[in-house]
């Protein structure tokens, strides 16, 4: 029993020490003491069960009260002191009581203290009381009506003569200006430009008089205590943003320092890249393994990754890189791109496997797929081909990696490009006699390579006729399409000149009347 009565007494004394610490703890902000929008100074601390919010809240009240009384004497706010507070007191009513926790706080004495809430509380009450003079009122509305016609004066002034500038502006630009061309596009004619200058001189017109009105404003709310918190909004309205770029600008530099130097690194990493990769390209500097002409797209492979690596580094330096706004707009941008772009990322994956595959450059004659053309570009997406047509034909690279890539070019640069023709004839024509034929009509072409001799190969042997391949060498693929052209054209004088006929696979021995196919016969 003993025990458990000892236990309640320590949790009540317990209880009591905490209530004790919560009174008398200081609040460091303290709260302020405000008459009529001004704050006259903070209260600290708590004093008997009144909080310091109480405190500051009552004071207010009171010391309004006080300002509003018509027959306010200042000599009647008195400092009263005992051993415990020190009041200010206005004919018995006690506007605030000071301990000595409120003197600590502030590093003064009690009384030096009560004499100067003393001192500010009867300056704030006469002022308001001088303000509100009936006298001081007219005097304020008189200077206030003043200002007000000043503006309408401004404003009207400013209206008349801005119409008489434009005018006058147009009379003189109408000989001086001409009209707008982007090469061979006009943008803007003269009529047209002159209207848009008198549209923009309305626009700064109107501007004006908004700033005006703006600037007036304010001067006549302050005129007036009950107004004035109107006038100290209009001007925060302005100030407080150009305030906070202001701020916002002076506590970016140091990371704008940060970023500018993060740039310039990569920037002379990527400058130092670039001259090992011309060096390679134009082989001065020769890397075992490495062709030059992997030299361009390998450097814009690593600039692209060093851009972004240098992104990665900036991006928590970027104001704002933390606010939801800017993840979410990120977050947005990104599906965009990873859905929009996934036809353009696998031709690029396929333009980087195409440059290491080197199947051809610039300039190679190549067959990718059904057309035959020369390289005029290669891209990290595309591949342009112009074919003997002059047509240009764009190919995608994912198209030209998954089908087949045939580069005559390569080819002639070793033993020679390969080109052939078939002729079907009967067997009734001897086959020494044709071999001779194609192959001398070969050797009559421009374009073939006479120091390697043609050849022919009978590649079937059908129920009608032979089939005849000429096969003969060239070393110029862009002139393909005309040396086939020339082949054929021999062969058709050779066969002519020779007395065989070229005809169809079909066909009889004994005719029946019809006319030879040979130039000057008939049946």
């Amino acid at each position: 029993m003993f025990t458990k009565t000892l236990f309640t007494f320590l949790c009540l004394l317990g209880l009591q020490s905490t209530l004790h610490a919560q009174e008398t703890k200081v609040d460091l902000k303290g709260y302020p003491v405000i008459v009529h929008q001004d704050t006259l100074f903070h209260i600290k601390n708590r004093l008997g069960s009144l909080s310091a919010s109480e405190r500051a809240a009552r004071t207010s009240e009171k010391v309004e009260k006080l300002a509003e009384d018509l027959l306010f004497v200042a000599d009647s706010v008195k400092i009263e002191d005992d051993s415990v507070v020190t009041d200010l007191v206005y004919k018995g009513n006690i506007l605030i009581s000071l301990s000595k926790a409120d003197a600590d706080s502030v590093r003064m004495d009690r009384a030096v203290l009560a004499k100067t809430y003393q001192q500010i509380i009867v300056k704030n009450v006469k002022e308001y009381k001088s303000e509100t003079d009936v006298t001081e009122l007219l005097k304020r509305a008189g200077l206030g009506l003043l200002i007000l016609l000043t503006l309408g004066a401004s404003i009207f002034y400013l209206n008349k003569y801005s119409n008489r500038f434009r005018a006058w502006i147009s009379v003189k630009l109408q000989k001086r200006i001409g009209n707008i061309k982007i090469k061979d596009y006009e943008l803007i004619n003269k009529r047209s430009e002159l209207l848009l200058i008198g549209r923009l001189l309305n626009l700064l017109k109107f501007l004006l008089i908004f700033l005006l009105i703006y600037i007036t404003l304010p001067l006549v709310f302050r005129l007036f205590p009950w107004t004035k918190p109107w006038g100290d909004s209009l001007i925060s309205f302005v100030l407080n943003p150009l305030k906070n770029i202001f701020s916002a600008m002076i506590n970016f530099i140091p990371n704008m320092i940060t970023i500018v130097v993060i740039f310039f690194v990569f920037h002379y990493i990527k400058k130092g890249i670039k001259f090992l990769a011309d060096e390679i390209e134009t082989e001065k500097l020769k890397v075992n393994g490495f062709y030059p002409d992997w030299a361009k797209p390998t450097y814009n492979i690593v600039k692209i990754v060093l851009n972004a690596f240098m992104l990665v580094v900036i991006w928590p330096f970027i104001p704002g890189s933390n606010s939801e706004i800017f993840k979410g707009v990120s977050v947005f941008l990104g599906l965009l791109i990873s859905f929009g772009s996934s036809s353009a990322i696998s031709n690029g994956v396929a333009g980087m496997v195409i440059t290491y595959m080197r199947p051809f450059k610039i300039g190679d004659v190549v067959k990718i797929g059904d057309i035959t053309g020369a390289v005029l570009e290669k891209s990290l997406l595309v591949t342009r081909l112009k074919t003997i047509k002059n047509e240009i034909i764009t190919i995608p690279n994912s198209a030209i990696l998954n089908g087949n890539t045939v580069n005559y070019t390569s080819l002639c640069a070793n033993e020679g490009l390969i080109i052939h023709s078939t002729l079907t004839l009967g067997y009734d024509i001897p086959w020494q006699t044709i071999h001779g034929l194609l192959i001398n009509a070969a050797l009559a072409t421009e374009g073939v390579i006479k120091g390697k001799q043609p050849f022919v190969l009978q590649t079937s042997l059908d129920d009608w006729y032979v089939s005849y391949q000429v096969n003969a060498y060239v070393e110029k693929p862009e002139i393909m399409a005309l040396i086939y052209s020339e082949l054929h054209k021999n062969i058709h004088e050779a066969f002519d000149a020779a007395g065989v006929e070229i005809m169809s696979p079909h066909y009889q021995a004994i005719r029946d009347g019809n006319a030879s196919t040979l130039p000057g016969h008939s049946s």
